[in-house]
């Protein structure tokens, strides 16, 4: 039986890929606001003994696990057979370890009450530091979509002389396979973070590759802070104008627009946030992978 694609307001495009890719029915599913502000979930389509792939992305999450949590447990209770969550973006993974005295580990909190009522979940690039795979946390089945493939073929074919340009230390093993599949060298800097938005980045000499262009390449976006300062410094150091490339886009207030302010003359993104910048398309990355758990 075909799979049965329901997704959460705010995720039709996913739904139309999901359903095109993976040759599925399109569900409907009902989410609004009571005027109190309590969510009302309704699922108007029979999902008796089917297998349910729900797509949610969690960027910007607490507004949106609650009618997630809704909808799973209305599936089950009409029957759905199976849940599959496909939620590109994953919340609640930086809170990895006790950082100050009376803390909890968020991470391992959601993905335990997140397993709670789906029997799987899809995602792309989590962040993974001190939790070195999703298995460690989630003990539901999981598959890990990286969109380094997707983002060597874009560098391949846009930018004929890149030079890529990872964040910090944790992202160079990523940053080294986009730069091996775009056939491209690749620098790390040093980043020291002293808080949410104050990250002082060291940028090595660049001379030697003056005649590339700077790809600076990061898994999420969020207040934009360490490629702001990291366009600056390149543009000092006399290097041509950088490409910014971000698997997740959260750009959190005006940090998209403080980036183009900068300096930042390309600006793209993955399509696993809805946003303005989106140009490299997961979608179907995504879509073999949830076929890979269904199967």
């Amino acid at each position: 039986m075909k799979p049965l694609v329901l997704g959460l307001p705010h995720n039709e495009r996913l739904v139309q890929s999901l359903v095109t890719l993976l040759e599925g029915d399109a569900g409907t599913l009902t989410v609004r606001q009571f005027p109190d502000g309590e969510s009302y979930v309704r699922v108007e389509s029979d999902v008796r003994g089917r297998t349910v792939v729900l797509a949610c992305g969690l960027d910007r999450p607490d507004a949106k696990v609650l009618p997630l949590y809704l909808a799973a447990r209305t599936l089950r209770d009409q029957g759905a057979a199976r849940i599959i969550l496909v939620a590109p973006y994953l919340a609640y993974m930086r809170q990895d370890r006790i950082f100050h005295e009376g803390e909890g580990i968020s991470a391992r909190h959601f993905a335990a009450w997140l397993s709670s009522f789906v029997d799987g979940i899809v995602t792309v690039d989590p962040h993974l530091h001190r939790i070195h795979s999703l298995a460690e946390v989630y003990p539901i089945a999981s598959r890990v979509v990286t969109a380094a493939p997707a983002i060597s073929q874009w560098i391949r074919e846009q930018v004929p002389k890149a030079v890529l340009v990872g964040p910090d230390a944790e992202s160079e093993q990523w940053v080294s396979q986009v730069a091996r599949e775009a056939g491209a060298p690749f620098v790390i800097l040093e980043k020291t973070r002293r808080g949410d938005r104050d990250v002082e980045v060291s940028v090595p000499q660049m001379a030697r590759w003056s005649e590339h262009t700077p790809v600076l390449v990061d898994d999420i976006i969020s207040t934009a802070g360490t490629m702001i300062q990291t366009v600056g410094h390149l543009r000092q150091a006399g290097m041509r104008a950088p490409v910014c490339i971000g698997v997740h886009a959260i750009f959190a207030g005006p940090a998209y627009e403080d980036l183009v302010a900068a300096g930042g003359e390309r600006i793209l993104t993955c399509n696993t946030i809805v946003h303005r910048s989106n140009q490299i398309d997961v979608h179907p990355l995504v879509a073999r992978s949830v076929l890979s758990l269904l199967a």
